[in-house]
């Protein structure tokens, strides 16, 4: 059945059972549309010739957020609270003002209670100052991330600091008879921990991206495929403690409100190529270029036609900035 056929059922389901009329039929609609992208990304898996994940059961405890489709119909503002169909007046602590004209609103559970998200449209772009700056940026493990200038992120590794607090709070869940308050309460000590953790991470690549787009005009980075790369059960922690594919999105849409510019490239041979340049014989510059293959336990650089000695990460950066400019037909 289309999402659109079990749309039409539900005036007839909300007759039927009052658990159905008790909710806005907005909340209703978005549910089945959350059902069909979900059917829609397994049928597309399938015909890509990909393991695909059949779409789950969502129970009681699995379903944490719901959402008003339109804005002013079950969902408004009056006065600073929000007023939601068919739950009443909720007193809500802003973040930060609303801008822009709201389109959804999905109220959500977490660790540390309700939070409202309001989607919105026609946002004001905030630009900073032009600086005339291009970077190119080489995330890694050792360090988080280091440019063309030669400027390294430490790498702060928030969960593998929080193992062991993480451990012994999901040691204390296990020890819990299922069903019991006692459970419950060991889950929800156990959610914050990790809350806590994806909150340092959030709170670092936000500030990490600030500090780029206020120093860059163009950003360019390797457009990296991080659902491949964690299928590396060696370096599958790491990669998702570092958190590479939700720093990626982070700069791109805070560079857009920046005014500012991202540009993803093709990774291919940046760490092997040197980045040195050589002397053309007329008084300029030309790139080496020399491909010198390195496994990743090799972290320097070394370049026996031009003798260059560099961090490995930092030659990449070099490659990825030099490989932007070339594309945007700049001279390196």
């Amino acid at each position: 059945m289309s999402r659109y056929e079990q749309e039409a059922e539900l005036k007839d389901l909300r007759a039927a059972f009052a658990e159905y009329a008790a909710m806005h039929s907005h909340v209703l609609q978005d549910v089945l549309a959350r059902l069909d992208r979900t059917y829609q990304a397994f049928f597309r898996q399938v015909q890509a010739g990909e393991q695909p994940g059949y779409p789950r059961f969502q129970g009681a405890q699995r379903y944490h957020s719901f959402t008003y489709k339109e804005y002013g119909n079950g969902a408004h503002l009056d006065n600073g609270f929000l007023v939601l169909s068919k739950i009443g007046r909720i007193a809500v602590r802003w973040s930060r003002p609303l801008v822009g004209t709201p389109k959804t609103v999905t109220i959500s559970r977490e660790a540390g209670g309700w939070y409202v998200c309001f989607s919105c449209a026609d946002v004001p772009i905030e630009p900073l100052p032009r600086t005339g700056q291009d970077t190119g940026i080489d995330v890694g493990l050792k360090e988080f991330l280091v440019t063309a200038d030669g400027t390294f992120v430490e790498n702060p590794r928030h969960y593998r600091k929080a193992e062991r607090q993480l451990k012994k709070a999901q040691r204390r869940v296990s020890r819990r008879k299922k069903g019991s308050k006692r459970r419950k309460k060991a889950v929800r000590l156990l959610a914050k921990r990790h809350q806590q953790v994806r909150r340092q991470r959030h709170d670092f690549h936000h500030k990490t991206v600030f500090s780029l787009v206020r120093q860059y005009d163009t950003i360019y980075l390797e457009d990296l495929r991080v659902r491949n790369l964690v299928r590396n059960h060696h370096l599958a922690k790491s990669i998702s403690d570092a958190g590479w594919a939700a720093f990626r999105t982070t700069l791109e849409y805070k560079a857009a409100c920046a005014g500012k510019r991202v540009v993803a490239l093709d990774p291919k041979y940046t760490s092997q190529d040197c980045s040195g340049m050589l002397d053309d014989g007329q008084g300029g510059k030309t790139p080496c270029a020399e491909r010198i293959q390195k496994s990743l336990s090799v972290r320097t650089h070394i370049c026996p036609r031009c003798g260059l000695i560099l961090d490995r990460d930092e030659n990449a950066a070099r490659n990825i900035l030099r490989l932007g400019q070339s594309l945007r037909g700049a001279v390196a």
